[in-house]
């Protein structure tokens, strides 16, 4: 018997949004290896956790660039959680694009994200 694609994402999903486990460097290790294939196989949900988790839990310069890429690959794919990651990457100085932080915020927003919403009026307020 051959095991669905899908259910290395499923499993990788599951450990990731499970309370307990999802908070431990071990769990998101083994998720993040899990999501890999998929995400490279173009699956958007694959791209877009791999990416946040990528770009919130490596020390690697060189896995949050990659991490930002599967992002970007998302959001332009209409995930609305990767437009809102990314568009507050892009808010934080190491990105600190403004036009493209707005443009994403506004994307996710659109998709009915409060986050986003609440994102972009501070964004506004500031400017």
């Amino acid at each position: 018997t051959s095991t669905s694609p899908r259910l290395p994402l499923r499993m990788a999903l599951w450990l990731l949004d499970s309370q307990r486990l999802g908070q431990t460097n071990s769990v998101k290790r083994i998720a993040g290896r899990m999501l890999k294939q998929p995400a490279l196989e173009g699956v958007v949900e694959a791209q877009s956790r791999l990416g946040r988790l990528l770009c919130k839990d490596c020390d690697s310069q060189r896995d949050r660039r990659i991490g930002f890429e599967l992002l970007r690959q998302a959001a332009r794919a209409g995930d609305c959680q990767a437009q809102l990651e990314l568009g507050q990457l892009y808010c934080q100085p190491q990105y600190r694009e403004l036009g493209k932080a707005r443009h994403w915020l506004e994307q996710a927003a659109a998709q009915g994200s409060a986050e986003a919403s609440r994102v972009l009026q501070r964004f506004i307020a500031k400017r």
